[in-house]
């Protein structure tokens, strides 16, 4: 048997980690980590969130932590058997181990079970199926630590089993994909065609949970080869993606962007053609308005705004900043440079900061300008002299070159 005892899984200790502990001993409910955090803790990182697994039952847990005069927070869980508990500024999330008993490809209905190895069977990857004592003991079921060191990803028995409990399901295997194994194309031929066979089962799978799978899978590694094979396995057209794809441009997009930290819209775009894609992309996964905006930006300038030959390759990134009368211009021309590939300019022109136009009306008005109409007029000339200049020219020569207009 494994015991861990790394200084990641020590951290963990807290006040508060060891006040449940206690509590839970006492009343002789087993208390153990569960799925992500126990697989981060074995790859040696620390945990973001940790998720608790117990004997004890929701009812049973309220009453050991109330007669404790500890604080519970938001039931919402509790029908899946969830209780939050708050001790010393921390929040605990402890679930009773469970089966689910009818599932639509969506939601289970769940029932209780003190038995770890039948949660452990309804968990999606073997990766995520482990449990982890307190006492640094692994439980282990499924092989999931060998897979997680020869880096599979690996359904918990019959893939096609867990997928049509949650299609969700689908997506998560990309995304650990994508983030545990070593190289593309490493699949077991079965799971995949599980995978095909099921893919329909992602239409009825709400737009938004499909957007934060897609999106970690879009920042994870792998992320041609995982969107490729989306298109093989007939996935794209129910997460709203094209079904013409531009395959060729997104994979020259990945290579551009490769360290480049583009946003998830912006690797996407490029598989876009039109405008329309974007547009029905939003209608599938409701995307935020800024993610639609970014689409509709780069879809509309990636080709004609590029940088322009000779001494000053950005002047045409800068004109179009400084014409926009946008906000977050600057950040939508970031990712379009880092689409393009621009690596050095896009360097460059994080560096840049928008100048401000030196001539205010206030000026003009110094010089004698006194009708509204013309003040307008003469700020806009002066305003084109300034471009020209490449934003150089003062206010000495800009209003030295009015009296000359």
């Amino acid at each position: 048997a494994m015991k861990l005892q790394s200084p990641q899984f020590q951290e963990l200790f807290t006040p508060g980690l060891r006040s449940v502990a206690e509590l839970f001993e006492k009343k002789n409910y087993e208390l153990r980590i569960a799925g992500g955090a126990v697989r981060d803790l074995l790859s040696g990182m620390t945990p973001q969130d940790i998720d608790f697994a117990t004997t004890a039952t929701p009812a049973e847990m309220k009453e050991m932590f109330t007669s404790a005069g500890v604080r519970l927070i938001n039931n919402k869980g509790e029908k899946h058997g969830t209780i939050t508990a708050r001790l010393h500024e921390q929040n605990f999330e402890i679930t009773t181990l469970r089966i689910d008993v009818v599932t639509d490809g969506r939601h289970a209905e769940v029932e209780f079970t003190t038995d770890w190895e039948k949660d452990a069977e309804r968990r999606d990857l073997t990766v995520n199926s482990m449990f982890l004592g307190l006492d640094g003991m692994l439980y282990d079921f499924f092989n999931g630590y060998e897979d997680l060191k020869n880096k599979k990803i690996r359904f918990v028995g019959k893939a096609s089993e867990r997928i049509q409990e949650d299609y969700l399901r689908i997506l998560r295997y990309f995304r650990f994909y994508g983030r545990i194994a070593e190289k593309p194309g490493d699949h077991e031929p079965n799971t995949l065609q599980a995978i095909k066979e099921n893919a329909k089962g992602l239409a009825g799978i709400s737009g938004e949970r499909i957007w934060v799978e897609l999106k970690k899978i879009l920042l994870g590694n792998h992320v041609n080869h995982l969107v490729q094979l989306m298109y093989e396995l007939d996935i794209a057209q129910y997460i709203g993606l094209p079904l013409d794809g531009n395959l060729e441009e997104f994979a020259r997009v990945t290579k551009n962007t490769q360290n480049l930290c583009p946003k998830p819209m912006t690797l996407l775009t490029s598989l876009f053609k039109v405008k329309d894609d974007v547009a029905n992309l939003d209608l599938r996964l409701k995307i935020s308005k800024e993610e639609k905006n970014l689409g509709f930006f780069l879809v509309k300038h990636r080709q004609e705004l590029t940088k322009a030959m000779g001494p000053e390759p950005l002047r045409p990134y800068q004109d179009f900043i400084m014409d926009s009368r946008e906000a977050n211009t600057n950040s939508k021309i970031f990712e379009l440079l880092k689409y393009q590939g621009e690596e050095h300019l896009l360097r460059e022109m994080q560096q840049w900061t928008v100048p401000s136009f030196p001539v205010s009306g206030h000026d003009l008005r110094k010089m004698g300008v006194s009708s509204g109409k013309e003040i307008g007029t003469a700020l806009q000339q002066l305003r084109d002299e300034w471009k020209k200049s490449g934003y150089h020219m003062d206010k000495e020569e800009l209003l030295s070159c009015l009296k000359k207009l």
